[in-house]
């Protein structure tokens, strides 16, 4: 649905723009569990000297109130479905954020944060 009144012209150029943003989400590459995994395992080499070893990182579609959790104890990520609409920067956050959880134990302690922090895009990520 386009505004009402628009001229001719300018209605086709927001249709044309909504359908190229439609058309980009559509193209996204969804990753897979295995996937996810290795960009685990990469983002931990990059941001956190390898040590966060997860054992498995998944998408999940039970967790509507978060993006994500971690089991420490077992190394198990779980990622909300809805991180796959996020963009590719932000979702990379969110999986770092898991990964932190299997290095800094305790919740978000100060240390948890500063860790968090060697991710460039860590402020603009949290909004």
């Amino acid at each position: 649905m386009v505004p009402a009144g628009l001229d001719p012209a300018e209605e086709r150029r927001l249709v044309d723009l909504l359908v190229a943003k439609v058309t980009a989400r559509e193209q996204r590459q969804v990753l897979g569990d295995d996937d996810l995994l290795a960009r685990a395992v990469r983002l931990s080499g990059r941001y956190l000297g390898g040590e966060a070893r997860p054992s498995s990182v998944r998408w999940v579609t039970n967790q509507n109130a978060r993006w994500g959790s971690c089991t420490s104890s077992t190394g198990e990520i779980r990622l909300s479905h809805r991180v796959r609409d996020l963009p590719e920067w932000v979702a990379d956050y969110v999986l770092l954020h898991e990964l932190v959880h299997l290095v800094v134990p305790g919740g978000h302690p100060p240390e948890f944060w500063e860790v968090l922090g060697r991710y460039p895009r860590a402020e603009r990520a949290r909004g």
